[in-house]
Parts: C-alpha cells; sequence; structure tokens
C-alpha cells in the first residue's frame, strides 16, 4: 500500500488514510437512505435503488481510489437524482409520459457524451465559458430544489388540492396539473414534528462539528419514530433480506427507442449540464483542500483523470439502475481528517459495498428521517450564494432567475436556461453602453448554448 497510493509521498499513512475513509463514509451514507426514498415514487423499486445506490458508490469510488490515487468518494448525485425523479413524474401532466427506463437511458447516453466532453477537452472549454456567477446560482438553484422536495415529503409543506372557484389568489399549477394553495403542515402530525426534530439534531451536532453529522441525525429520528410507534418494524422490514438479491437490480434496463420517441434531447442535454459544473466545482475544491494543486501540473492532470471516472460513473450507474453518480463534496470531511491519497476512496468505497448486507436497516428509516436530510443539504448549498455579486445586475438578474426558477417552476432546466439567455443579452448591453463598471466576457459557446435555448423554447413545447 505504501508504493502503491505513495503514502509517505504525500505526507500521510495507513491508519490516517482509512480513518479518512471512514469520517467521508459516515458523512454521505445518508444517500443510501435518500436516494431510494427520491427514485421510488418514479416506479422503480426501492431495494433496486438502494442496491444500485451501494453497488455504484462502492465501485466508482474505489475506482477512483485505484486509478486516480485521489481521496474522493462517488455516489448518486443529490439535486440530479431529484431532477431524474420530477422528469418522470411531470411526464404525467403533459400527456407523454416518460417511464424511469427512458430516464435511465437519458442518464446513460449524458455519461457518454460526459466521456466525450473530457476526451475532446470540450469539457474544460465548457467551464470556462460559463461565468463563476451562474456556477453558484446552479448550485444554490439545486439546493432550493432539493429543499421544496423535502418539505413537501415530510408535510411541512402542504399542497391543498381545491376546485378553481375556490380558489380566487396565490394559485399556480403543481406538477401534476391541479390548482393548489400552499400552506404549512399541521405540527400535531407525527411525520412533520419528527423531520423538524431531524432537523434541529442534525443542526445542533453540525454546530458542535459532529462528523456524520445528517448520518446520525437519520439515525436518531429514525429511533424516536420506531419508539413513538410511526415506523412498524415488522412492517418496514417485512421482504428485505440481510444477504443482497441482485435478481431485483435493474441492470442495463434501457430504453432506446422510448427515449427517440418521446424526443429527451432537452433532459440528456440537462443531466450532461448540471453534472459538468456540479463535479467540477467538487473536484477542484477537494483537490485544493488536499493541497493536490500546489504543484499546478499535476494537478490538472490528476483531476483530468479524475472527471475521467467520474464520466464513466455517469454511464455505469444508469447501467446498475440509478441516477447520475457523481463526485461528493462530503469528501472534503475525510480529507479534513488528513486523507490523501486513493486508500481514503477505496476504505469508503469498501464501507458501500459493505452496505449492501445492511438494507433491512436502511429501510426502517422513514420519510421524515430522509425529508430533515434533504432540507439540510439544501442549507448546505445554499452556502454558494455568497459568491454572487447582487450589486452587479449583470450577474444578479441571470443568478437570481436561476435560483428561483428551478424550485418554483419544478424544473433546473429552466433556471439554467433563463440565467443563461440573460446573461449573454445583459452582458452585450452593458458592453455596448460604455456604462459597464467592468468588460464584461461572453464565450461564444455562451452565443451558441444561448440560441439554442431560445429555439427551444420557441420552436418546442414551451415549458
Amino acid at each position: 500500500m505504501e508504493r502503491f497510493f505513495r503514502l509517505k509521498e504525500n505526507g500521510t499513512n495507513v491508519r490516517t488514510e482509512i480513518m479518512a475513509g471512514l469520517t467521508t463514509f459516515m458523512t454521505m451514507a445518508y444517500i443510501l437512505a435518500v436516494n431510494p426514498s427520491i427514485l421510488e415514487p418514479t416506479g422503480l423499486s426501492w431495494h433496486a435503488v438502494f442496491l444500485a445506490t451501494a453497488l455504484s458508490a462502492g465501485i466508482f469510488t474505489i475506482a477512483m481510489g485505484l486509478f486516480v490515487n485521489f481521496p474522493v468518494a462517488l455516489a448518486p448525485g443529490m439535486g440530479l437524482n431529484a431532477y431524474f425523479a420530477s422528469v418522470v413524474l411531470a411526464s404525467a401532466a403533459t400527456g407523454t409520459p416518460i417511464t424511469p427506463e427512458m430516464a435511465l437511458t437519458a442518464v446513460f447516453i449524458s455519461g457518454l457524451i460526459f466521456i466525450l466532453l473530457t476526451i475532446t477537452q470540450l469539457r474544460q472549454m465548457l467551464l470556462v465559458a460559463v461565468p463563476d456567477s451562474l456556477k453558484h446560482a446552479i448550485t444554490v438553484g439545486i439546493g432550493l430544489f432539493i429543499t421544496i422536495i423535502g418539505l413537501k415529503n415530510s408535510g411541512l409543506l402542504s399542497i391543498a388540492v381545491e376546485t378553481t372557484e375556490d380558489v380566487q389568489a396565490g394559485t399556480f399549477t403543481n406538477l401534476m396539473g391541479f390548482e393548489s394553495v400552499i400552506h404549512m403542515g399541521s405540527l400535531h402530525d407525527q411525520g412533520v414534528l419528527l423531520t423538524v426534530l431531524g432537523i434541529l439534531l442534525i443542526a445542533v451536532m453540525m454546530v458542535l462539528r459532529v462528523p456524520g453529522a445528517i448520518l446520525f441525525g437519520i439515525v436518531a429520528t429514525t429511533i424516536v419514530a420506531i419508539l413513538i410507534g410511526n415506523v412498524n418494524v415488522s412492517d418496514a422490514v417485512s421482504g428485505q433480506s440481510w444477504a443482497p438479491d441482485f435478481s431485483e437490480l435493474n441492470f442495463m434496463a434501457f430504453d432506446f427507442a422510448g427515449v427517440i420517441e418521446v424526443g429527451l434531447i432537452t433532459v440528456i442535454l440537462t443531466f450532461t449540464f448540471v453534472e459538468l459544473f456540479d463535479t467540477f466545482g467538487t473536484l477542484v475544491g477537494t483537490a485544493n483542500r488536499a493541497g493536490i494543486m500546489k504543484d499546478k501540473e499535476k494537478g490538472r492532470k490528476k483531476v483530468g483523470k479524475a472527471m475521467f471516472v467520474d464520466a464513466i460513473g455517469v454511464s455505469g450507474g444508469a447501467m446498475l439502475g440509478t441516477s447520475t453518480v457523481t463526485a461528493y463534496v462530503e469528501s472534503s470531511s475525510g480529507i479534513a481528517q488528513g486523507g490523501r491519497t486513493g486508500l481514503t476512496a477505496v476504505t469508503t468505497g469498501a464501507c458501500f459495498l459493505l452496505a449492501l448486507f445492511l438494507s433491512p436497516l436502511i429501510a426502517l428509516v422513514p420519510g421524515s428521517a430522509t425529508a430533515a436530510a434533504l432540507i439540510v443539504v439544501g442549507v448546505l448549498m445554499m452556502q454558494s450564494v455568497k459568491e454572487i455579486d447582487f450589486s452587479d445586475m449583470v450577474h444578479a438578474v441571470p443568478a437570481f432567475l436561476t435560483i428561483t426558477l428551478m424550485p418554483f417552476t419544478y424544473n433546473i432546466a429552466n433556471g439554467i436556461s433563463f440565467g443563461i439567455v440573460f446573461y449573454v443579452v445583459l452582458a452585450v448591453v452593458a458592453n455596448l453602453s460604455g456604462k459597464a463598471k467592468e468588460k464584461y466576457n461572453v464565450h461564444w459557446l455562451m452565443w451558441v448554448l444561448a440560441i439554442l435555448i431560445v429555439a427551444r423554447y420557441l420552436f418546442m413545447d414551451g415549458h
């Protein structure tokens, strides 16, 4: 291990790396419970998604450690799994149903595009083209999108369906097409109270800087739910086996004909676009934290290799039956514990593979506990808002539209699309006016994206 992972060269040792890997696992293990709860409503079975989540996280995190020697873990990404679910669930209202198999196919194709972008270096060009303000706005918008899902699943956010005659103001059409009024759920509801408790427990542990606060909060909330009878243990574990049944796995469950028939080009591009910036920020941020970028040339090469493994993970995760697999920002927790090499990632990946034998325990986790985790993840993603200069309207307006349209239209693509178009228009106006406080750069690729987006809304369904 010393020779393979170059431990001394990186100023670390086996014990430190293993402890760092365990820390990373503890901080991101919540995805084992959250991902199945998000994807199950689409028609995928809970156990199949659990198996795919554990397998994809284990296999591709270990690959990151062995082939890149990089202390970063991968798993199905938050935000991207929510987008996956919204694409399938919202399709019923449009009259063009999209099956989970079609959505998995879209993820698989986006992974192939991602591999191509990585090999041809176009990925780096896109990262230069899009301004930092929009990159940060995308992160914040997805955070709010995830929060909306958590609030809705917990009952904290209640949608009362009424007739059109009963609703005179403050209405909107939700993704199922009903006229609705939004208000806070009842605090007399056990599920709502458990969610509030879960948020409080996780927040307190984060204030106290407890590693794995989200996971421990989920566990504590689950225990309370069992004690007060909110979770029926026998019903929850019914049909669950300690030994994983891989026959349930949705392996290669693709529907290419359906994708072509329905026309999921926009969905495929959205998966690719969102993952592009999500991964870039995570990999560069963790590389800086681990000191890998001190030597810029070596750092770039290592991050480039990590991007390639990440790209393969996207298609590989779809083959196993889950939404987009991506690098996790929670990896920074292991790096903070001293993780510097791939041994950290291998340890984390091994833990995910061992988790395959814990599905009965994961099945006990109530929706209120995972909802609390979703809301707190939204808090973490909101932190990027401080990087946006809201005093500069050229950046502020596109960023604001990106952030708000994602949760309020229940569509990540809408937010990104409006952000790009408005930035191009406002930057050009500012440059031509001569009153701009700086010269705004509009990369030619931003023009191409803006034209494609406008064409899509004008000539397609307009949604």
